[in-house]
């Protein structure tokens, strides 16, 4: 009976042709392993490990937050049923608690907002409003209307400064016009719930995070 030759299995990330190893470049280029420096070939191993680490973390984290939201949303149905409610579409935020108080699982809805067209029309509005003031109006409020309007490198604009910029009582109507204007153009893009965990020794102390990032699962 002929032996059995168990052939080796390549490392991760070494091709082998005709014999040979190779490490694909970052351009594909397939080089040969004994021209790669020492250093390199340390690190590719290094990184390697680590990411096989964080992927399998990052699957456990994933699965835990679907396992997490069944069964709060189970609980919620079993709620919903004893009331008599029909459940539809996604909750908004809520708290849960172990009996003793010293355990809290929270849930909290967060939008996601971007503008519609009804912006420029109120960006026009407030220049007009702002072209007839003096030069020495307010820094102020020019600074807060400069940062609202500044666009990131996506060409968004930033909600929290839009916020800021309507919560200024100005008396004229062309601003007002504005930020009625902003508020038809506001749309929530798309909304995600965040889970957050907490834990305390006794109900006098405050509640201690449980750090678990579930917002990017």
């Amino acid at each position: 009976m002929d032996a059995v030759i168990l052939e080796e299995q390549p490392a991760a990330g070494i091709t082998v042709v005709n014999g040979r190893n190779y490490m694909p470049d970052a351009k594909g280029k397939l080089v040969p392993v004994d021209l790669i420096k020492p250093a390199d070939k340390l690190q590719d191993e290094v990184v390697r490990k680590v990411m096989g680490y964080a992927l399998d973390i990052s699957a456990q984290v994933g699965r835990f937050r679907v396992n997490t939201m069944t069964d709060l949303d189970g609980f919620d149905q079993l709620l919903d049923q004893e009331y008599g409610v029909k459940h539809g579409g996604q909750k908004g935020n809520r708290s849960y608690q172990s009996f003793d108080g010293l355990l809290k699982v929270q849930v909290s809805v967060g939008d996601f907002i971007d503008f519609g067209p009804q912006l420029q029309t109120a960006k026009l509005l407030i220049d007009e409003y702002l072209n007839e003031l003096t030069a020495d109006s307010p820094q102020q409020i020019q600074a807060l209307i400069t940062e609202a309007f500044h666009t990131d490198k996506a060409g968004k604009i930033d909600p929290t400064a839009i916020k800021k910029l309507k919560r200024l009582q100005i008396d004229d109507q062309r601003w007002k016009d504005a930020m009625r204007a902003i508020e038809d153009a506001e749309r929530v893009n798309y909304s995600k719930q965040y889970v957050r965990f907490y834990r305390r020794s006794s109900i006098e102390e405050q509640w201690s995070p449980v750090t678990v990032d579930l917002a990017k699962a």
